[in-house]
């Protein structure tokens, strides 16, 4: 964690009822990447080391206050009568405290900590702004707001598109609702904004044309892309949203040293971790909390999450790793195999057909097509532990809690549920039954009685 020069505090607007989402899950709490667009946000501000946090909540307050616990204050904004109107709602949280604050949106989560850095160090320049906006440059400006600025980014005036005139519309430098002020002037001017508007409501950016006409020097940031201060209001946008996130990782992992075969149809969650000279075939998607060391090959139409996976691996194709799966170095797992929460050990190898729940195998043990660990018995999860060197012969089922020991074979077609020990073989089947010519007999038989009802 890096922290900024001078201590500040983050407010996050998050009360917006979210209605285009159509969902019963509150809007900043959707996942991109499999992380809430609220943790995204959360964890860029973590790097600079916030003095005090606070998030405005309104609709699905519940569900915020239960995602941030206590590592942030939640202020009720209700009713909700614009932005200036819920930054005020922090300021009883920020009581006493002097620094420099930066007010955020929940639904614009991918605000870099590089961005925010600059916004706080701006507000100690010599010309001391009194407030210090982000804005940003889009490919079409739209009915943005627009930041009417001199060359070295002094604001002379923040005007919405509908009040602007043809040459503040032909300016491309637009708002992006995000602001950074020292606590004392920022309560101290939106104590000052009125709601003489068509929506009758409290608007943060009015800060800014109220400090200007005091005669105070007002600054805008620019922020590096679009993409960095884009809203996500509807289920398309989150789409458009993991898109992107997902093309800049991919472009990141092979720049990094991975192979990407069919780079669009991999799909990465917000931690994965991937090492050097991994190769990944086309449609493998990785869950939250993977890690992969160098030299590992992934096959196509594999799911892993929760997995950790050493050097020299071999996962797939048609694979499914879930969480507490570890693959030690060498190890492989072939098509249609599904695991988790098991350990192989260096060199295992589970080729096709098989279910590894809840177990320990060894190194350099095999395990044969079609076997399952029982793991559950309808109550409770037992384990399973297969020594090193151990051969499971094809379709066994092994019923936990069971020990098979180091060399020993279990015979394929066996159920095994009691320990076998090391060195041991174990069969298990029914005695086969042999009836010479009865095959014969049959068929001859079903023969005739199907020509005679043809007759």
């Amino acid at each position: 964690m890096t922290d900024t020069s001078h201590p500040f505090a983050a407010i996050i607007l998050a009360a917006g009822k979210g209605t285009r989402m159509k969902s019963d899950t509150h809007k900043v709490l959707h996942k991109i990447a499999g992380r809430a667009m609220l943790e995204h946000l959360m964890a860029s501000l973590a790097e600079l080391g916030p003095t005090r946090l606070a998030v405005v909540v309104g609709a699905g307050r519940e569900q915020i206050e239960a995602a941030v616990g206590t590592r942030a204050a939640t202020c009720l904004q209700e009713p909700q009568l614009g932005t200036g109107h819920a930054v005020q709602q922090a300021e009883d949280v920020l009581e006493g405290f002097a620094g420099d604050v930066l007010v955020l949106y929940g639904d614009v989560p991918f605000v870099q900590p590089q961005t925010m850095r600059a916004m706080l160090e701006r507000l100690h320049a010599p010309d001391a702004p009194a407030a210090v906006v982000l804005g940003f440059v889009p490919e079409n400006p739209l009915a943005y707001g627009r930041v009417i600025a001199n060359d070295d980014g002094r604001i002379r005036k923040m005007v919405e598109y509908k009040d602007a005139d043809e040459s503040e519309r032909a300016a491309r430098l637009c708002n992006s609702g995000l602001v950074a002020a020292r606590a004392g002037d920022l309560f101290g001017l939106l104590a000052r904004v009125g709601n003489d508007n068509a929506q009758g409501e409290y608007y943060l950016p009015d800060i800014v044309n109220i400090a200007i006409a005091d005669g105070r020097t007002c600054a805008v940031i620019v922020a590096e892309t679009p993409d960095e201060v884009a809203g996500i209001n509807s289920r398309a946008e989150l789409a458009g949203a993991e898109a992107r996130w997902q093309a800049a990782r991919r472009i990141r992992a092979m720049d990094e040293g991975a192979t990407l075969i069919a780079p669009d149809t991999a799909f990465f969650s917000w931690d994965t971790v991937l090492g050097r000279d991994v190769t990944i075939e086309p449609n493998v998607f990785f869950g939250p909390g993977v890690e992969i060391a160098d030299n590992v090959l992934i096959r196509a139409n594999s799911h892993i999450e929760g997995a950790k996976l050493a050097s020299g691996v071999k996962v797939g194709p048609f694979a499914r790793l879930r969480p507490g799966t570890v693959l030690e170095e060498g190890s492989f797992v072939g098509n249609f195999v599904e695991v988790k929460n098991a350990v192989l050990g260096e060199g295992a190898k589970a080729s096709h057909l098989t279910y590894l729940g809840d177990a320990t195998i060894g190194a350099g043990a095999n395990i044969g097509a079609g076997t399952i660990t029982c793991n559950y018995d309808g109550y409770f999860k037992h384990r399973t532990v297969i020594g090193e060197r151990a051969f499971i012969g094809s379709n066994s089922a092994l019923v936990a809690p069971v020990s098979i020991g180091a060399d020993a074979i279990v015979a394929a077609g066996s159920t095994v549920s009691r320990d076998v020990a090391e060195g041991e073989l174990r069969m298990v089947r029914a005695e086969q039954l042999v009836k010479p010519g009865w095959a014969d007999r049959f068929h001859d038989a079903m023969k005739k009685k199907k020509a005679a009802e043809k007759k």
